[in-house]
């Protein structure tokens, strides 16, 4: 394994955290959306993570991971009865979007600690290097 194989890993970390916090963006930005049919109100959603091992990983703990999709929750809308809404159905409904914005909130300190760790990763090993080459002087 050499220097290069953890900087991939930490990067790739880094860019399937990046899509973590897109889909935490989406659903935050979309939490109080309404309107007045079911089938059009906004579906949270979630990235679907896959590791990927390399043909090192018994020798070295070589793995990287990828967001291989983004999927929609299979969440119902929230139903509510204001009839004096613009955007009510026939009998008086709006459909709210399913966000839990607490979760939300926790994914995305989740997602900002695991970007953080690898970014720690990085600057570490950038660390490690300067001294190895100064080794030399």
């Amino acid at each position: 394994m050499d220097i290069k194989s953890v900087y991939d890993i930490a990067g790739r970390a880094m860019a399937a955290q990046l899509v973590r916090l897109n889909t935490v963006a989406s659903n935050l930005a979309n939490a109080g959306s309404t309107t007045g049919d079911p089938n059009t109100t906004y579906k949270p959603l979630k990235p679907i993570f896959e590791t990927q091992y390399s043909d090192l990983v018994k020798k070295n703990g070589v793995a990287t991971v990828d967001a291989v999709e983004v999927k929609e929750i299979g969440r119902e809308p929230i139903r509510s009865y204001m009839p004096a809404h613009p955007l009510a159905d026939k009998d008086g409904y709006v459909y709210k979007a399913p966000v839990n914005v607490d979760e939300e909130m926790v994914d995305m300190m989740e997602a900002s600690r695991q970007y953080q760790n690898n970014v720690e990763v990085v600057t570490t090993l950038r660390a490690l290097t300067m001294r190895t080459l100064q080794i030399g002087k």
